[in-house]
């Protein structure tokens, strides 16, 4: 089986692009404001624009200080290292990210075991989670970190509702375990709640990545372990600050995309189409008699990509690249893809 991704060769030229918001590309002023970075190096502490960036989004997430890292992934991985020793056990959802879409990263390189929490939309409660926590024992693992995804990929794009984020905190403070908040769309359920992203992450000893000021001194170690900084990270740092400034409150517009892209594909048969909070509209081809990856390949071919979770699962994702309009040609396309199966 091969592992490394195909060179990418589409079946059209794409129309929408519905694959992920990890497709959108620089606006003019961002590359401006990219182009125009002053830069150092990180490693030595001399890019201005990273420090720029770490402050920023320390202050956004009411922590100390921040860790400029490439991914969502990897800020996931430099925590659950840092917070954690080998053969520790983390407590998470049973569909989060570190569990479902991280390789194995957190055994392959901390030595740590995540315990899948069951609850609907990617979520646990109080509940859930103090039925986890065991008593101490030299039989099991150490309990260390409890790990919430804001908002819940594979739920739906859902919420964790501000109230149930402080009540977990809470509770695995009070059992002596750390918290950390995978927010790799935080500012997502910060535009769709109309609750800050400080207080939603206000519980959290950790948050993509932000800290204390110990807790990113030590991550350092695990980054450099992991690959260690840029150079003239300010480049990438400037569109990052750019996006901060022009693109959190035009969320609302991809919330308002995803709602429509949903309504259109609920009337076509064939379709399951769950309820959106945020920006992903995940549906279940099931009914059409095709496999999401079957309907998948349909919609590639007239220029539609969406990606494939798994079996009839399969996920539309709203974001800057793609207009109102466009959620009209997808809906057309999904609508002709249900009826050629049929």
């Amino acid at each position: 089986m091969r592992f490394a991704p195909p060179r990418f060769t589409p079946a059209a030229p794409v129309r929408v692009d519905l694959a992920s918001d990890t497709q959108t590309r620089p606006t003019p002023g961002m590359r401006a404001a990219m182009a125009a970075a002053e830069v150092g190096d990180e490693q030595a502490g001399s890019d201005p624009t990273v420090w720029a960036l770490c402050d920023r989004v320390a202050a956004l997430l009411g922590k100390e200080a921040a860790m400029f890292l490439p991914s969502g992934t990897m800020a996931n991985q430099v925590a659950l290292a840092t917070h954690c020793r080998p053969g520790d056990q983390v407590l998470a959802h049973e569909s989060a990210h570190i569990l479902t879409s991280e390789a194995g990263a957190q055994s392959a390189i901390t030595g740590v075991l995540v315990h899948g929490l069951p609850g609907p939309r990617g979520q646990f409660d109080v509940a859930a989670l103090e039925a986890a926590i065991t008593v101490p024992s030299r039989y099991a693992p150490p309990q260390r970190l409890v790990e919430v995804e804001q908002t819940a990929n594979r739920g739906g794009g859902a919420c964790w509702p501000a109230e149930t984020l402080h009540a977990v905190a809470a509770c695995a403070h009070a059992h002596g375990l750390a918290t950390h908040m995978d927010g790799a769309r935080l500012l997502n359920a910060e535009v769709a709640l109309g609750v800050p992203a400080a207080v939603q992450a206000g519980g959290y000893d950790s948050v993509v990545l932000c800290g204390s000021a110990e807790f990113i001194d030590q991550a350092w170690r695990w980054k450099q372990r992991l690959g260690g900084a840029l150079r003239q990270g300010g480049i990438a740092a400037a569109g990052c600050l750019y996006a901060l400034d022009h693109h959190v409150a035009r969320l609302a517009e991809d919330h308002a995309n995803a709602r429509a892209l949903a309504a259109g594909m609920a009337e076509i048969p064939g379709l399951a189409v769950e309820t959106p909070e945020t920006n992903l509209v995940f549906f279940d081809t099931r009914a059409t008699g095709m496999t999401a990856a079957e309907f998948a390949a349909r919609l590639a071919r007239e220029g539609v990509l969406v990606s494939v979770t798994e079996g009839t699962r399969a996920r539309a994702c709203l974001h800057l690249d793609v207009s109102a309009a466009q959620v009209d040609e997808a809906v057309a396309a999904m609508r002709a893809a249900a009826a050629a199966a049929g």
